[in-house]
């Protein structure tokens, strides 16, 4: 019998992983691994492999070396056919190492941008195989699609 194909699920902490576990019924029939910031988390998805990475903002580059780095270990052990995040700056790394590895990758703008496009989704547009909103407004305004919202 063949192996479920790995998926990479990610997302930061607070709303963006609320948002990514109310996504996990569309995950079955992957063998799927998990990460986000914080090891109070693993119990949430008991089961499945599940990886930490530090935070970083786009106000303090310097910060994305330590998480580019921690994403390469975990896309190089996971060895994931694709990769769905819903966002947050430092997943962004995922979606570039995704990219370069050949997994197919989904950035799922947060709910919380209501208005616009976040600049980690903007940027995740120009790497992702394909970037979603969750609010139609927003989607068309940025010509991607909307899918509906996870909450």
């Amino acid at each position: 019998m063949a192996r479920p194909p790995r998926l990479l699920a990610a997302a930061s902490g607070g709303g963006h992983w609320i948002q990514l576990l109310r996504l996990r019924d569309a995950f079955k029939g992957f063998d799927t691994a998990y990460v986000s910031m914080f090891d109070s988390y693993r119990p949430m998805v008991e089961g499945h492999r599940y990886y930490t990475v530090p935070d970083a903002s786009r106000f303090d580059l310097r910060g994305f070396l330590p998480v580019f780095w921690r994403a390469l270990k975990i896309v190089a052990k996971e060895r994931p056919r694709a990769i769905v995040t819903t966002g947050s700056a430092p997943m962004l790394s995922f979606i570039a190492l995704g990219r370069l590895t050949g997994a197919r990758t989904l950035w799922i703008d947060s709910i919380a941008n209501s208005e616009r496009m976040s600049s980690s989704g903007r940027l995740a547009r120009k790497l992702a195989h394909r970037t979603i909103s969750q609010w139609p407004e927003v989607a068309s305004a940025e010509g991607i699609e909307c899918w509906g919202s996870v909450l």
